[in-house]
C-alpha cells in the first residue's frame, strides 16, 4: 500500500514551515480563478471572520474554515509537485501578498509581527527569521501559462505591470480593493481578518508518495472541478524533452495550436480530446510492436513504459499533429483532400456501431500518408468499404467491441507490414449470419440500426454527399402512431424491420413523424400541405418512395429482403463470407 500523509494544517502552518518548497507542475492547467470565484472566496472568509459583520461574534475556539485539500508528491528534486489545489493556494498567496503592501506604513508592534508572519507564508527565511525575498515558496513551471513569470514577480515584488490583463494580477486588483474597502469600514479591527485567515483557515494537506499515488487520491477526492487527464502528464514530459533542447517555447506554441484542433474534432474539452488523440495514435504504435493481446492496457500504462519512451522523441509530436489535422479534414468534409466518393464513405462510418474504426483508419492513415500527407484515394477507399463491412456484420454476427478487437488488432499489424487487409482468418458463414439479421430486433435504439440504414441509404447511385453535421434521424415510413391507432401491419416485427425504417432529416422526420403514408409524401418531398413549401429531403431514396401510392406490410417485407440482400451482396464483393465447403 501506498504511503499517505494527510495533515490538517493551517494556511501559516503549511506555508510558513521553512521545508514548505510548493511546485506547479508543468503538466498543470493554467491558473484559471476570476472575479467571481475569488469574490466568492473573500465573501465566504469574511463571513467566516466576522460573524453578522461583528468581530466580537468571533469564537476563537470555535470551527475552522475549509479552503479543501492540497495533494502534493515529494518529486527527485525534493520539491512538493502539486497535483491538486493549486488554483486555491495561488489564490491564497495573492490575498496575502495584497495584505501585506498594506502593512508596509504600519510602525505598531501588531503590525509589524503581522507582516512578518505573512513574510514567511511567500518567501523562505534563514535561521533568524529573516525573509529571503528572492526565494519564493512557490515556483511555477506550467507549460502553457504565458503569465507565470508575471506571477512570481508579483509575489516578489507587489509591482503590476502597467496594461497587465494576466488572471493573477486581476484577482491581486480584486484582493486590493477589498482590503481597503475592509480597511475604510473596520479600521480598528483590520489584524483580527489577516490573523484568522492564517491561523483559521484550514487546508487538508495529502502528500503522497509518488505522482501516481497522488493522481489517485486525487481521482478520488476530486468533486469539483476537472481531474488532470493522461493528456496533461504526456504534454509534461514532451514539454521536459523539448527543454532539453532549447525548444520549449516552439513546443508550447505546437500544443497550443494541437490542443485547439483537437477540441474542434473531438469535443468541446481540450483534456479530452487530447486523450483521445493519444489513444488513437497508441494503437499505431501498439501496432508497430506487433502486440496481438484483445486486452487494451490504460493509455497512461502505455505511454508510461520504459520511461515514456514516445513521449521523449521528435517524432511524436509531429504525428499527433498531422493525425489530427487528418481526422479535421474528415470532420470538415475536406474535399480538396478526399474524393467524394470517400466522404461518402466517411459519413456512412461516422454511425458506426463502435469507434474502432476510428483506431485502425489513424493506423492505415499514419503508415500509407505520402509525403505530402495525402492517400491514394482508390486504396484508401477500398479500405473504407472492408473496415464498414467487417465492423457492421461483426456488430450482428459476433457482437460487443471485445470481439472485435482480436480481428482488427492483427489487419493493424498487417497494415503495418504493407499487408492488403482482408480479415481472411475471421470470415462469417452466410447461412448463418443471414439467420442472425433476419431474426434480429433493429430497434432504434441499437447504434447498428442507425448503420444499417446509414450504409443502405448511399447504395443509391444518386445520393449526393450529406453534411456530417447535419442531425438525421430513423424515421418510421408507416408510422407508429397509425399503427396504434389502426393497427395496419399484422406480423409481429413489421414495424421495428429495417424495410419500415429510413434515415430521415430531423426537421422532416418532426413533421412527417405521426401521419399516414399518403401524408407523408409531400413533407418528404417538401411540398408540405400546411404553411410555406420545405426543402425537399436529401435521401435518395425518398424519390422512390414517394412514386409509391400506398406503403404496407407487404412494402416492408420487399424492402427489408432488398436491404440485406444488398448488404450481403456487399459482404460478398468483400470477401468475408466464408465458402459454405470450408466450414467444418
Amino acid at each position: 500500500m501506498s504511503k499517505l500523509t494527510v495533515v490538517q494544517k493551517t494556511i501559516f502552518k503549511l506555508l510558513a514551515d521553512n521545508d514548505a518548497n510548493f511546485l506547479i507542475p508543468d503538466y498543470q492547467r493554467p491558473y484559471a480563478w476570476d472575479e467571481e470565484q475569488c469574490k466568492t472566496l473573500w465573501d465566504d472568509i469574511f463571513t467566516f471572520a466576522f460573524p453578522n459583520n461583528n468581530s466580537e461574534a468571533f469564537d476563537e475556539n470555535g470551527e475552522e474554515y475549509f479552503l479543501g485539500s492540497i495533494v502534493a508528491y515529494k518529486n527527485t528534486d525534493k520539491k512538493l509537485e502539486i497535483i491538486d489545489g493549486q488554483q486555491r493556494l495561488t489564490t491564497t498567496l495573492l490575498i496575502l501578498r495584497a495584505f501585506y503592501d498594506k502593512f508596509s506604513n504600519m510602525q505598531d508592534e501588531r503590525s509589524k509581527k503581522m507582516r512578518e508572519k505573512i513574510e514567511a507564508c511567500i518567501w523562505k527565511t534563514n535561521v533568524f527569521g529573516e525573509a529571503d525575498k528572492s526565494i519564493l515558496k512557490i515556483d511555477s513551471e506550467v507549460a502553457t501559462d504565458d503569465d507565470k513569470q508575471e506571477f512570481l514577480e508579483l509575489l516578489k515584488t507587489g509591482i503590476v505591470i502597467p496594461g497587465s490583463k494576466s488572471q493573477y494580477v486581476k484577482n491581486y486588483q480584486f484582493f486590493q480593493k477589498q482590503i481597503d474597502s475592509f480597511l475604510q469600514g473596520f479600521a480598528s479591527y483590520f489584524l483580527y481578518f489577516p490573523a484568522r485567515f492564517l491561523e483559521r483557515c484550514i487546508f487538508l494537506a495529502i502528500e503522497a508518495e509518488s505522482q501516481d499515488a497522488a493522481l489517485r487520491i486525487f481521482s478520488t477526492l476530486n468533486d469539483r472541478g476537472r481531474p488532470l487527464s493522461d493528456a496533461d502528464i504526456f504534454k509534461s514530459h514532451l514539454y521536459k524533452y523539448y527543454r532539453t533542447k532549447d525548444r520549449k517555447d516552439e513546443f508550447i506554441d505546437r500544443w497550443k495550436t494541437l490542443e485547439e484542433v483537437a477540441t474542434s474534432v473531438f469535443g468541446s474539452s481540450s483534456s479530452g480530446s487530447m486523450d483521445e488523440l493519444f489513444t488513437r495514435y497508441m494503437y499505431f504504435l501498439r501496432a508497430k510492436e506487433k502486440i496481438k493481446v484483445s486486452t487494451t492496457e490504460a493509455l497512461r500504462k502505455f505511454y508510461e513504459r520504459n520511461s515514456y519512451i514516445y513521449l521523449r522523441q521528435d517524432g511524436t509530436l509531429s504525428d499527433l499533429e498531422v493525425l489530427a489535422d487528418f481526422w479535421k479534414k474528415i470532420s470538415l468534409q475536406d474535399q480538396d483532400y478526399f474524393s467524394e466518393d470517400a466522404l461518402k464513405k466517411l459519413f456512412v462510418l461516422n454511425y458506426a456501431p463502435n469507434g474502432m474504426w476510428q483506431n485502425i483508419t489513424s493506423v492505415y492513415f499514419l503508415v500509407n500518408r505520402g509525403v505530402d500527407e495525402e492517400l491514394n484515394d482508390e486504396q484508401f477507399c477500398k479500405f473504407l468499404d472492408k473496415i464498414t463491412a467487417f465492423t457492421f456484420v461483426s456488430a450482428i454476427a459476433n457482437p460487443g467491441v471485445n470481439a472485435l478487437r482480436t480481428p482488427v488488432y492483427d489487419e493493424m499489424i498487417n497494415i503495418i507490414d504493407e499487408k492488403s487487409i482482408g480479415f481472411s482468418k475471421y470470415k462469417f458463414n452466410e447461412a448463418q449470419t443471414r439467420s442472425m439479421f433476419e431474426n434480429f430486433s433493429f430497434s432504434n435504439q441499437r447504434s447498428i440500426t442507425r448503420s444499417m440504414l446509414t450504409w443502405y441509404a448511399f447504395t443509391f447511385d444518386d445520393q449526393k454527399l450529406l453534411n456530417i453535421k447535419h442531425e438525421f434521424d430513423i424515421e418510421h415510413i408507416y408510422s407508429k402512431k397509425r399503427q396504434q391507432i389502426e393497427v395496419g401491419l399484422k406480423i409481429e416485427g413489421s414495424l421495428e424491420s429495417l424495410g419500415n425504417k429510413i434515415l430521415l432529416e430531423n426537421s422532416i422526420n418532426v413533421r412527417a413523424s405521426d401521419y399516414r403514408f399518403e401524408d407523408k409524401k409531400s413533407i418528404y418531398s417538401g411540398a408540405q400541405r400546411r404553411s410555406k413549401n420545405k426543402d425537399a429531403s436529401k435521401i435518395a431514396e425518398i424519390n422512390e418512395l414517394i412514386k409509391l401510392s400506398s406503403f404496407n406490410e407487404r412494402h416492408i417485407k420487399n424492402r427489408n429482403k432488398m436491404i440485406l440482400d444488398k448488404f450481403f451482396e456487399f459482404l460478398s464483393v468483400e470477401g468475408l463470407l466464408a465458402d459454405v465447403h470450408s466450414i467444418s
